[in-house]
């Protein structure tokens, strides 16, 4: 499997695809920090609420907020501060790039943003705060000489489809620069973006933008790391900004959350013997299908979703986030047996989606909206290009959300579909919509009730881990009831952590703003609660179906594979037999009595089989039975009470 590895410098020129240097290549420099953990400090001046009315300085990224200025407010506040944020930063480039063309992104900005560079406008004033987006700067900067970067944040939007879709929510509103900004360089010809179609079979289809088509005359391309196939290719004329690339390449491994396989492309932009630009991006070969009646499918292998929300959190620092809290965060998730994730309620970090196409998560992706009213046709639809064609690539990505609860514009529906060559069906979380019921919070009854339709159902949330008692609470009968019907496709909980934020002008209060907040599966920092691990148990992919041994044991247990890939040979079996302590002594830990390995365990996804121990003569004497079973991602015990205790 090959892996990305990324360098944890700032104010350097990088390369996009992370290979050695050259002149082809895209060139990366930060002018903020990376992440929460490695900011770089600006100018900064905040018009209203604390620390407001005078320049100083700030972290960026971050949330301005959680640096002490402005008011701190929970989306459905009924005064909302209005503050603005106005950003001064310096930064030279390079004379090295006076022939190229020059871009300054910004990966996410809360919430309308307005940038001069040297006094001059950059482009027009970018409303969305959870996406990317960029301005052409090339000839508004000056080379190997100081250049002035100016922005302008308005916290409350000036469009109000904006601020009802985002901000007037069901969750914690910031203010500020929260992710990475930086300058991408390009030569004057270039591949501006690529969207990538990868089959379980090893067909690949790609859809490469291209940006100033003069000279250039081929674009190639070349799958790294498979046995043989390729490179494809195909010609490019004069002012051409789009071609299609397709082949087809044996010895792939497909991915999915259980094989996280993923492979590079290098994509070349050519003027006949010479590379002009070249670039590479990481992907998986994977083919997802939606069977009516049947379920959900990848690779041919039946999968249900095992998932949970997950908002873009940390009590300290707001939105803004690191690499290590994403990888962090889809460990958790993975540690629960879970296998999906749905962003709610707008798309993450670029960071986590790698993440989970590196250590394997379903995701539902999503657009910003909650409730009604939401984004109107104009702003959604220049959003969802910016929000389709930043994540596009990702094979963790089976659907896109249009909104949440209400908060979708319907005439938005076919606009994903124009950036994904892979027309991944869109979903309206809370509706019955293109195929897929997601209706949340439905009661016992009436889930039973949808199970025996035809139409797939997956709630993207249910068992409110606050007003249920506890995410484990119900858990298992639900769970039951889907693994029973076919069209049961699997649902998301909500949520993953408690939101509580670290008010730092309440003395470091963790305020969740009474009970409004989500009440998550984990504490604010992470913390694991008890229905972590009743999670984990009813959700675990090796199920036993044993309470307690019966008289006639013999030492064979039967087990039920519930992995949609996994072989459970793939996996290590361990048990023992303990004793456990005598009420009223001091001891309190339990006596190993006897230890054991199992050999291979030979039962495919989705079938069941047996475990067979190789008991002593006296292991009556035991009063318990642990057995656990080991991979090298995932660990899941279980214990057996006996009728002998001693």
């Amino acid at each position: 499997m090959l892996k990305k590895y990324f360098l944890a410098g700032m104010l350097v020129t990088l390369s996009f695809g992370l290979h050695s240097a050259s002149c082809e290549e895209t060139k990366m420099m930060y002018l903020s920090g990376m992440s929460k953990d490695v900011p770089v400090q600006w100018e900064f001046y905040c018009t209203e609420g604390r620390k407001s009315g005078e320049w100083t300085t700030i972290q960026v990224p971050s949330n301005w907020e959680l640096q002490g200025f402005g008011t701190y407010n929970y989306g459905q506040d009924m005064e909302k501060g209005s503050e603005q944020g106005k950003y001064r930063y310096r930064f030279e480039v390079p004379n090295g790039w006076a022939d190229k063309v020059i871009n300054i992104v910004f990966e996410g900005v809360m919430t309308d943003t307005e940038v001069w560079i040297n006094g001059k406008s950059a482009g027009p004033k970018h409303q969305g705060g959870f996406y990317r987006f960029k301005y052409d700067i090339t000839k508004l900067v000056k080379f190997g000489r100081k250049n002035l970067l100016e922005i302008t944040v308005s916290k409350v939007s000036a469009n109000a489809s904006v601020e009802a879709a985002e901000r007037k929510a069901d969750y914690w509103v910031f203010g500020g620069i929260y992710r990475p900004v930086y300058l991408e360089a390009f030569p004057k010809q270039f591949i501006e973006r690529a969207a990538i179609d990868a089959r379980a079979d090893g067909s690949i289809t790609v859809d490469v933008y291209l940006e100033n088509i003069a000279m250039a005359d081929k674009v190639a391309g070349t799958v790294l790391g498979v046995v043989a196939g390729g490179p494809f290719s195909t010609q490019v004329v004069k002012g051409q900004n789009k071609i299609t690339l397709s082949g087809k390449v044996t010895g792939i491994k497909p991915w999915s959350a259980e094989t996280p396989y993923l492979y590079e492309l290098e994509l070349q932009l050519s003027a006949g013997d010479k590379v002009i630009h070249k670039t590479k991006e990481r992907f998986g070969f994977r083919t997802f299908e939606l069977r009516p009646g049947k379920g959900l499918f990848l690779n041919g292998h039946k999968i249900r979703l095992k998932g949970v929300n997950r908002h873009s959190f940390w009590p300290d620092s707001g939105r803004c986030l690191s690499r290590k809290i994403s990888y962090d965060d889809v460990r958790l998730i993975k540690e629960m047996n879970m296998n999906a994730v749905r962003m709610s309620h707008y798309p993450p970090d670029v960071h986590f989606l790698e993440a989970c196409d590196e250590l394997g998560l379903y995701v539902l992706d999503e657009l910003g909206g909650w409730q009604r009213p939401s984004y109107d046709t104009d702003i959604g639809r220049k959003l969802v290009r910016e929000m389709v064609t930043r994540d596009v690539s990702h094979p963790c990505i089976l659907f896109w959300d249009n909104a949440n609860e209400g908060g979708w514009n319907r005439e938005l529906d076919v606009e994903f579909e124009l950036y994904d060559p892979q027309k991944r069906r869109v979903l309206h979380p809370w509706e019955n919509f293109n195929g897929v019921d997601t209706e949340h919070y439905q009661s016992y009854e009436n889930v039973k009730r949808k199970l025996q339709g035809s139409t797939l159902f997956m709630p993207t949330e249910f068992l409110h881990g606050l007003y249920d008692g506890g995410h484990g609470a119900g858990l298992n009968n639900y769970w039951d009831l889907m693994l029973k019907s076919p069209v049961g496709a699997g649902g998301f909980l909500w949520a993953l952590v408690d939101e509580g934020v670290f008010r730092t002008d309440k003395n470091g209060k963790i305020d969740t703003d009474g009970n409004h907040a989500p009440d998550g599966i984990l504490g604010p920092y992470r913390q694991k609660e008890g229905s972590f691990y009743a999670i984990k148990e009813i959700w675990s992919p090796i199920h036993i179906d044993l309470e307690e041994l019966p008289e006639n044991f013999t030492g064979q247990i039967q087990v039920e594979n519930r992995y949609g890939f996994t072989n459970l040979n793939e996996c290590r079996f361990e048990w023992k037999l303990a004793r456990l302590p005598k009420p009223f002594t001091e001891q309190n830990k339990h006596t190993v009595l006897y230890s054991d390995t199992l050999g291979a365990c030979d039962v495919e996804a989705g079938s069941k089989g047996v475990l067979k121990l190789n008991l002593p003569e006296d292991w009556r004497q035991a009063g318990v039975l642990y057995a656990t079973a080991l991979s090298a991602l995932r660990k899941a015990k279980r214990s057996f009470w006996s009728k002998w205790m001693v």
